[in-house]
């Protein structure tokens, strides 16, 4: 019954796939297949800026994937989220798995904020809707996770269109921070960063900054003789997942065929 309504609402309203432009499918198999890329990798951007995380990307940003990411995010085609809460999914359970000691223990997903005025022009916000996507995908694997969008802008921040890995970090230099009582959430598990594009690691350090600089004043405020090692260790042990991220960052070290390193490059 719900494949014959998804066929006559495809005749009323066609719908074309997001990432290859297919008639009457939302994802097609091969663009779905595609999100998952040759399974999550560690990347880093050439240059690395101070602070950046360590950051697990579910597929190279080229072809089928970028323009499944620009529908969702641009275009409005919402639908989308699913499959790619389902790609940032994987990238968090890589990235959670690199974290020493994180175990099966509860996961906080904290977006990447975007600006007030860039959810105003889409309509949404990209980033946190995947993120819930990936949350719910965690949990009916049995993880305990939550999203915690405790990331805010306080200033204003240019487009970042045109601008170089230097002009990125310039521009977003002190640019986020964490909402009030926000610290004491991020203590209940360990964090893990997402977004769903690294270009230059420029959001993704800033966003590590905000939360560092909450660190200290948050244990200084634990009465005496509470356990504050679990909380500093939630803060020190940030880790990072995107869907994707440049395809140079996802070169193949030649020395081993199980095992990548990166050779280049946020939003």
């Amino acid at each position: 019954m719900r494949g014959w309504w998804r066929e006559i609402a495809g005749l009323v309203l066609p719908v074309a796939c997001g990432g290859c432009g297919r008639p009457r499918t939302e994802l097609c198999p091969e663009c779905a297949e595609a999100l998952t890329g040759p399974g999550p990798r560690r990347v880093r951007p050439e240059p690395e800026p101070a602070g950046l995380p360590a950051v697990h990307a579910a597929a190279p940003y080229a072809d089928a994937v970028r323009e499944v990411l620009l529908a969702h995010k641009e275009r409005g085609a919402l639908a989308l989220a699913g499959p790619l809460g389902g790609a940032l999914a994987g990238a968090v359970e890589a990235a959670a798995g690199a974290v020493a000691g994180s175990g099966d223990g509860s996961l906080l997903l904290v977006p990447v904020p975007s600006s007030r005025r860039s959810v105003r022009a889409r309509g949404h916000d990209p980033t946190r809707r995947i993120a819930l996507a990936a949350a719910g995908r965690l949990r009916r694997a049995g993880r305990d996770v939550r999203v915690a969008p405790v990331l805010r802008q306080r200033r204003y921040v240019a487009d970042q269109a045109g601008l170089g890995a230097r002009g990125r970090l310039a521009n977003l230099s002190g640019a986020l921070e964490v909402v009030p009582g926000g610290a004491r959430l991020l203590a209940a598990g360990t964090v893990v960063l997402v977004d769903d594009l690294m270009t230059t690691g420029a959001s993704l350090a800033e966003a590590a900054r905000a939360l560092g600089a909450v660190q200290l004043s948050f244990i200084s405020e634990i009465p005496h003789g509470l356990p504050a090692a679990s909380a500093q260790h939630g803060f020190e042990q940030r880790a990072a997942a995107v869907i994707a991220s440049s395809p140079a960052s996802f070169e193949i070290n030649r020395n081993s065929s199980r095992s990548w390193i990166v050779a280049g490059g946020e939003r």
